[in-house]
């Protein structure tokens, strides 16, 4: 019984281990796509940021630090963050996304005191806040993934290299055994019609 026991609980970690090593093989795959989306997002991010804090360096020349400040200190915040996630491959990964909030005051500034590259520079840097927020994302994914990489390649390992070879040197002690009693009951059986014969033998002599 523990022989047919064991039999099958090999085949399962056999099937378990094939599933693991095609989530693992499907989970590298998209971690490379991943990670190949985040290399790019990551040099947009730094474009986006490097164009923003230019037009912001020629609107502090042309309107002055002082008064960016001020400006920026009466600007209502008029985005909001929205957090979800998405499942790939039994990974919950983030998706962030930039919301406008609803009936917001105006922006509270004058157009007319100020230059027009100051909207060119708010725009600019809203760009390059959802950049950023595209990267996060991205690599809150890759994170994940790797994890769960690691995790996968560890039961990997574990059912291929000590789980499945323990139960199978088991097996072979258990079908060693069974194959010595075997013998012993071979041997003995011989023994036993050889004892068996003889006395037959001896009756008949006896008798005649």
């Amino acid at each position: 019984m523990e022989l047919l026991i064991l039999r099958r609980r090999k085949i399962l970690a056999e099937k378990g281990r094939d599933l693991l090593e095609e989530k693992r093989d499907a989970l590298i795959m998209e971690f490379r796509d991943v990670l190949e989306r985040t290399y790019k997002l990551r040099n947009e991010a730094n474009k986006s940021l490097e164009e923003a804090f230019k037009e912001l360096s020629e609107v502090k020349m042309l309107m002055g630090p002082l008064m960016i400040e001020e400006i920026a200190s009466n600007i209502p915040s008029t985005l909001e963050l929205e957090v979800k996630t998405r499942n790939i491959m039994g990974v919950r990964v983030p998706i962030l996304r930039v919301k406008e909030k609803q009936n917001e005051e105006p922006v509270l500034y004058s157009f007319i005191d100020t230059s027009s590259k100051l909207d060119t520079a708010i725009k600019k840097f809203r760009n390059a806040l959802r950049a950023i927020l595209r990267l996060a994302e991205t690599e809150g994914a890759v994170r994940r993934l790797a994890e769960e990489i690691k995790k996968t390649k560890r039961r990997v390992n574990a059912l291929k290299y000590v789980i499945i070879p323990k139960i199978e040197n088991t097996i072979k002690y258990i079908e060693f055994y069974l194959e010595e009693m075997e013998r012993e009951d071979f041997f003995r059986l011989k023994r036993i019609k050889s004892l068996l014969e003889r006395k037959a033998g001896e009756r008949i002599k006896a008798s005649t």
